[in-house]
């Protein structure tokens, strides 16, 4: 019997000391001290609470996929991240879209960081594209979840008109930014430019390693708004060139922020524990690749508009092609610089303050390229 004890002490002191080293192991390199970038990376000054609820939209039905039936309504399992100080309310509103067979908790490290700085943020697993979604993840109804980025929205603002809530009074309707990382980027896409899907309310949008390859320019002539695409340059499930890159010239106004070595997986919260793997997106295409199966391969495009419209029916997804993934860098710095970027961004447009305003632009457009040098801006090109 002591045997047994002496065995079971040591194996716990063996899976402590490895679930040790996996936690607080391989930390990345720090942003350079007393730097700008390594002031903005700390938490803002607000205590963040979070708030985990359901909202459901009873006008509009989740369809039959695979084995599932369908239902009548459409499901949100959300969770909100807001200031618990009311004292410097209305905050603006983010509604973070996530990636294909994923969740809202890939959000997490980011929505803690923006609430922190007086931004209420809700993020939502969706439907059918969510990882547990019934029947499995099923792609192509991204073209309903700009309505459901909208109805999120409703829900949002009707819980600040709620006096008994504890929201009420905490969500300014004139600053509503949308965000996104993958699929969730291009749901943001959608939400911000479509002619018909876009909502108005949203002022600001930022697509994270999201496809465009399937919008000529002409998608973006519908409708004008701030617009920064953050991608990583060696992104194998969404690849940089056909994404990324054309943004500038493409999106009037549109900005882009390049990670430099930045894979696509590394953007999402649970990668973390993947900075051990030389590159986490051989699981991010393991996982896209398994969920998707044929469904990528058939066309859908014209769900989402006519060609007139500005989308590309002969455009293919170059999902996962690359016969060997480059080395990437450490998710953890991949998610400090995403936590800088996207704050400032939003800061940028939607801080009550003149000089905050122009400072997060200088931050954005020039220190944060200047002081980390795996980090590139390019303006809008026209």
């Amino acid at each position: 019997m002591k045997t047994f004890f002496k065995v079971m002490l040591i194996l716990g002191v063996i899976i402590g000391v490895v679930l040790l080293v996996l936690v607080n192991g391989k930390q990345p390199e720090p942003f350079p001290p007393g730097s700008e970038s390594a002031s903005r990376l700390q938490p803002g000054p607000l205590a963040v609470a979070r708030l985990d609820t359901r909202f459901v939209d009873p006008t509009r039905p989740t369809a039959a996929n695979g084995d599932y039936a369908g239902r009548g309504e459409r499901q949100l399992e959300a969770s909100v991240w807001y200031p618990e100080d009311r004292e410097y309310g209305p905050y603006p509103l983010l509604v973070y879209s996530h990636g294909f067979s994923s969740s809202r908790r890939e959000a997490a490290y980011l929505a803690q960081h923006l609430a922190s700085f007086g931004y209420v943020v809700v993020a939502a697993d969706f439907p059918l594209t969510s990882m547990l979604a019934p029947g499995g993840p099923q792609v192509k109804d991204v073209v309903n979840q700009p309505e459901d980025v909208s109805f999120l929205i409703d829900s949002l603002l009707q819980l600040s008109a709620d006096a008994g809530h504890t929201l009420h009074g905490q969500i300014d309707p004139e600053r509503i930014g949308a965000l996104g990382l993958s699929l969730g980027g291009l749901t943001t896409t959608l939400a911000a430019f479509h002619p018909d899907l876009r909502d108005p309310r949203i002022k600001a949008a930022l697509s994270i390693a999201g496809p465009t390859f399937v919008f000529t320019p002409a998608f973006y002539r519908h409708h004008s708004l701030p617009f920064l695409m953050l991608a990583g340059d060696i992104d194998a499930l969404v690849p940089y060139a056909a994404n990324a890159a054309p943004v500038p010239e493409r999106v009037p106004g549109g900005e882009l922020i390049t990670l430099h070595a930045g894979s696509h997986t590394g953007f999402a919260g649970p990668a973390a524990v993947m900075r051990w793997l030389d590159n986490p997106d051989v699981v991010g295409c393991w996982i896209v690749q398994r969920n998707a199966g044929d469904a990528m391969e058939e066309p859908w495009f014209d769900l989402i508009g006519p060609p007139e419209m500005g989308v590309d029916y002969a455009a293919e997804a170059d999902l996962c092609t690359l016969d060997s993934l480059p080395v990437a860098m450490n998710t953890l710095r991949q998610q400090m610089i995403t936590r800088v970027a996207v704050s400032s961004f939003f800061e940028r447009q939607f801080s009550r303050s003149a000089p905050g305003r122009a400072a997060a632009a200088r931050y954005l457009q020039q220190i944060l390229p200047a002081e980390l040098d795996d980090v590139t801006y390019v303006p809008p090109a026209n």
